[in-house]
């Protein structure tokens, strides 16, 4: 059996989203998902320079609504996506860098409120392909949560 040299990560890790000015999320990692989302609320498009953009908040930390993120981003397109409960929703998808321990790479989000979810973010197997290999029985392999940051 010929050894993998992907880096292993577990079922959860935190990460950021620099391009978005997002620290230390805790995402899950969902090899069933397709496609990574993000928790984002006060969803907005906007036309600047002949570009459609979504503005969007986001409270990056689970049970804390008072540390808000506002965003822009160029809006990719919209996108039909199946949730985990079985409906399809019409999501906004944008591009943006992910930083997992010492890796970054682009990746395509969904946005969409997970206020009611367990994790403000859901990085899917499309982020995941040939990167990563996932161990579900392990937690924050590669992430670690910064404690200098003021929350």
């Amino acid at each position: 059996m010929k050894k993998s040299r992907l880096p292993i990560i577990g079922w959860r890790e935190w990460l950021d989203l620099p391009e978005l000015g997002i620290t230390n999320i805790k995402a899950k990692i969902d090899t069933g998902a397709r496609s990574s989302a993000l928790h984002a609320i006060h969803l907005k498009t906007f036309e600047q320079n002949n570009q459609q953009f979504v503005s969007f908040q986001v409270h990056p930390h689970q049970r804390d609504s008072q540390q808000t993120v506002f965003v822009s981003a160029l809006l990719l397109e919209w996108r039909k996506i199946t949730n985990s409960g079985g409906q399809t929703q019409l999501r906004p998808v944008i591009q943006t860098s992910i930083t997992l321990g010492k890796y970054t790479w682009p990746i395509e989000l969904t946005l969409t409120n997970r206020d009611m979810m367990g994790f403000r973010m859901l990085l899917g197997r499309e982020a995941l392909r040939e990167r990563f290999l996932v161990n579900p029985s392990r937690s924050f392999l590669l992430g670690h949560f910064d404690f200098s940051k003021n929350y």
